[in-house]
C-alpha cells in the first residue's frame, strides 16, 4: 500500500499560528494606536524643516525671504518682485499640516528672527498643550 504525501497544514498548526498572531496583536497594536498624535507632530516638524530649507534657497536666489504678504506661495508661484526665481519653484506644492491647516508664515519674524514658520497643532488655535501645542521653526 502506497501512502500519498499530502501538502498543507493541520488544524493544530493553524490554531497555533492564530494564537501567536493574536498575542502579537494584543501587545503591538495598543503601542501603535496610542501614538498617532506623536506621528503627526513628527510630520509637522519635518514639513517645517523642508519649507525652511526652501525658504533658505529662495533667499540665496533673491537676497531676502518672501515677506508676509507674499507668504509661502512665493515658493511655488513666482512673485512679481522675485529677480531670480528657480524654474519649477522651490516646492512642488505647499504642504498642509497633518491636521489639515495651512502652515503660518510671518516675515520678518518676532524677536529678530528672519521669519516665523509654525503650525497651530491639532486644535488649529494659538497655544495649547500636547498634540494641540504649537509647532514652530524656532523651537526645533
Amino acid at each position: 500500500m502506497v501512502r500519498k504525501h499530502m501538502n498543507g497544514f493541520t488544524l493544530i498548526e493553524i490554531m497555533v499560528v492564530i494564537v501567536i498572531l493574536g498575542i502579537l496583536g494584543a501587545l503591538i497594536v495598543p503601542n501603535i494606536m496610542g501614538r498617532p498624535d506623536e506621528a503627526r507632530v513628527a510630520v509637522a516638524r519635518s514639513d517645517i524643516q523642508a519649507v525652511g530649507n526652501a525658504l533658505n534657497l529662495y533667499k540665496l536666489d533673491n537676497f531676502a525671504y518672501p515677506d508676509t504678504n507674499q507668504g509661502l506661495e512665493a515658493l511655488v508661484k513666482r512673485p512679481a518682485n522675485a529677480e531670480h526665481w528657480r524654474t519649477g519653484g522651490y516646492l512642488q506644492k505647499l504642504p498642509m499640516d497633518p491636521w489639515g491647516h495651512a502652515y503660518q508664515y510671518i516675515s520678518p519674524g518676532a524677536n529678530g528672527r528672519d521669519y516665523d514658520l509654525y503650525s497651530y497643532g491639532a486644535d488649529g488655535a494659538e497655544g495649547g498643550d500636547g498634540a494641540a501645542a504649537d509647532i514652530a521653526s524656532w523651537n526645533m
